[in-house]
C-alpha cells in the first residue's frame, strides 16, 4: 500500500481502497462527519490584520574593529540582524558607537495605545517605532517587560483609537484546533500563515514559568511578539520561539499561551513592572514509586523537598515530604503548575494548598510573599546603562539565586552565591569556560550572595588596579577559582 502525505487525498484514499480490495478487508470512513477544511482564512485575516504591528528597534553599539562586529548583547534581536547582513564590516574606531536596528511583531490590546510583543524583541533598544498596518508609524515607549514570561508592554500616542483585539481562552484550545499566525517575518512587512495547534504544556528552558502552546503554522524570525489567533479571531498566543537547524521554519513554534500572558500584561500596563508571589520551598517532582512511598494512588504533586526558615511555607506550617495537590482548588499536576500558581499570586494574598500529608488531603491556608531576587541585573554587559556609568567589563549576566533556580540547576542547599545566566560569546570569562548556570560563590576572597554585591567587588578590583579579578566558581560538586580579565573595551 502507498503511503502519500495528506495533502493529496485523492491518492491516498485510493490506495487504501486498493489495499482494502487486496486484503479483503473492509474501512469505515471517520472524518467523513468531522468539520471541513475553512474554504478560506480571508474573512479571519482581514478581521484581525489591522490589529497586528510592525516593531523596530534602535540600540547605540560600541563600534567593532576592523572587520569585527559590533559588541552587542548575545540573543538580542540585534544580534541576529548583524549576523545575517554580516554588518558593519571594517572602519570600527574604539570608543564610537553606531545605531543596529531589528525588526518584530506585536499586537495592539488596547483602543488607547497599549501593544504587546516579546521582550527579546525590545531588548535594551534606545528607541521604538510601532509601524501600523495602514502605514502609519509612531514611536512607542516601553511600559513595562517581564523576561521570566519574554513579555512587555508598548504605549503609542495615536491621535484616535487603534484598533484592539481580544483575548481568547488559551485553555480552551485543543490540539488539532486551527489557528493563525500574524506578523513581519524577515522584515518583510504584515504576513498571515494558518495551521492547527500541535502539542500543549510544552517546556522548552527558556524560564520557570514555560507552558508553550506548540504550532505547526509557519513562524519564522520576525514573528517574534506577533499573535495567534483562534478561528473568532481571538488572541490565544503570542508568538516567542521556534525549533529550527537553519534557522527557518520547520512546523515546530511555541506561543505563550493566553492565559498566561494576559495578568502578566495587566500588571505591566497597571504597574509597569511584576509582582510574584513566593512560598519558600524547595520541590521535586512526585515519582510513582515516591507517591506510592507517601500512600499516593498516582504520581500528579509536587513534593516539598526542603522548607526555607522564615518563608510563608514555614510559617503555614508546610514540611518536608508533604504533597502539594492543588493551589486554591488548581490542581497541581507537575512542579511547573505549582510554580506558575504561586507567582499568579499577589504578595499578600491567602490562597488554600491541598496538601498530602499522613494519607489524607489537608487544607493549608499561607499568606504570599513577595518573591525575592525576581529582578535579573545585567552586570558588566559592556552595553546599556551599567557601561555607561563606567562598570568594569565582564561580559557576565548575573541574577539572583532563588529556591526555584537552584531547584532547576540542582544545587545542594549549602551552595550560596549568585548564577550565572548569560556570558557573552567575546568576554574572556567565555575564553575562560564560565558559562550559564554556574555559580559565582566569592569575589577575590569575600563571599556574595547578590549581583549587586558582585557588580561592587568586581568594581573595587579594578579602582584598585587590578587587571583581573579572581571568581570562585561553583559547578555542579565542585569549584574552582577563575581569573576573568577586564575588557579594553
Amino acid at each position: 500500500m502507498e503511503l502519500v502525505p495528506l495533502k493529496r487525498p485523492a491518492r491516498f484514499a485510493a490506495g487504501l481502497v486498493t489495499g482494502a480490495a487486496v486484503l479483503g478487508l473492509v474501512f469505515t470512513t471517520p472524518f467523513a462527519d468531522a468539520r471541513s477544511t475553512p474554504e478560506s482564512f480571508a474573512d479571519l485575516a482581514a478581521k484581525v490584520s489591522p490589529s497586528v504591528v510592525n516593531i523596530q528597534t534602535e540600540q547605540r553599539v560600541a563600534q567593532a574593529p576592523q572587520g569585527d562586529m559590533p559588541a552587542v548583547p548575545p540573543g538580542s534581536p540585534f544580534e541576529d540582524f548583524l549576523k545575517r547582513f554580516g554588518m558593519p564590516q571594517g572602519g570600527g574606531r574604539p570608543g564610537k558607537t553606531e545605531k543596529a536596528s531589528a525588526l518584530g511583531s506585536g499586537f495592539i490590546v488596547d483602543p488607547a495605545g497599549y501593544v504587546v510583543t516579546n521582550n527579546h524583541v525590545v531588548g535594551e533598544a534606545d528607541s521604538i517605532t510601532v509601524k501600523l498596518s495602514d502605514g502609519e508609524s509612531y514611536p512607542a515607549k516601553l511600559v513595562g517587560r517581564d523576561e521570566k514570561t519574554d513579555l512587555a508592554v508598548l504605549k503609542v500616542d495615536a491621535p484616535k483609537p487603534l484598533p484592539a483585539v481580544p483575548w481568547g481562552d488559551s485553555d480552551k484550545a485543543r490540539v488539532g484546533d486551527w489557528v493563525l499566525a500574524v506578523g513581519n517575518p524577515f522584515g518583510l512587512g504584515g504576513s498571515v500563515t494558518a495551521g492547527i495547534v500541535s502539542a500543549r504544556g510544552r517546556d522548552i528552558q527558556s524560564g520557570p514559568f514555560d507552558d508553550f502552546l506548540q504550532l505547526d503554522a509557519p513562524i519564522n524570525r520576525g514573528n517574534s511578539g506577533g499573535p495567534s489567533f483562534n478561528a473568532d479571531g481571538q488572541v490565544i498566543g503570542i508568538n516567542t520561539a521556534i525549533y529550527s537547524p537553519s534557522g527557518g521554519s520547520v512546523g515546530i513554534g511555541f506561543a505563550i499561551p493566553s492565559n498566561l500572558a494576559k495578568p502578566v500584561v495587566e500588571q505591566l500596563k497597571a504597574n509597569g513592572k511584576i509582582e510574584r508571589g513566593w512560598l519558600g520551598v524547595q520541590i521535586q517532582p512526585l515519582t510513582k514509586e515516591l507517591g506510592e512511598g507517601v500512600g499516593l494512588p498516582d504520581d500528579k504533586g509536587a513534593l516539598v523537598a526542603q522548607v526555607t526558615e522564615d518563608s510563608p511555607a514555614a510559617k503555614a506550617g508546610l514540611k518536608a515530604g508533604d504533597v502539594i495537590l492543588a493551589v486554591n482548588d488548581k490542581p497541581v499536576v507537575a512542579v511547573k503548575d505549582l510554580t506558575r500558581l504561586i507567582a499568579s499570586e499577589k504578595p499578600g494574598q491567602t490562597p488554600t494548598l491541598s496538601v498530602w500529608r499522613d494519607g489524607k488531603a489537608v487544607p493549608l491556608s499561607v499568606t504570599i510573599a513577595q518573591a525575592p531576587g525576581t529582578e535579573q541585573v545585567v552586570a558588566d554587559a559592556g552595553t546599556g546603562p551599567e557601561a555607561a556609568k563606567g562598570q568594569p567589563n565582564l561580559g557576565l549576566q548575573l541574577a539572583q539565586l532563588t529556591p526555584e533556580m537552584r531547584q532547576r540547576l540542582g544545587l545542594d542547599a549549602k551552595v550560596k552565591g549568585v548564577v550565572i545566566t548569560g556570558v557573552r560569546d567575546d568576554s574572556n570569562a567565555a575564553e575562560q569556560g564560565l558559562r550559564a548556570g554556574d555559580v559565582i560563590t566569592q569575589v577575590g576572597r569575600e563571599q556574595v550572595s547578590s549581583p549587586k554585591q558582585v557588580i561592587e567587588k568586581v568594581k573595587e578590583a579594578r579602582t584598585s588596579g587590578q587587571q583581573a579579578v579572581m571568581l570562585l566558581i561553583n559547578r555542579g560538586e565542585g569549584s574552582q577559582f577563575v581569573s576573568v580579565k577586564f575588557s579594553k573595551a
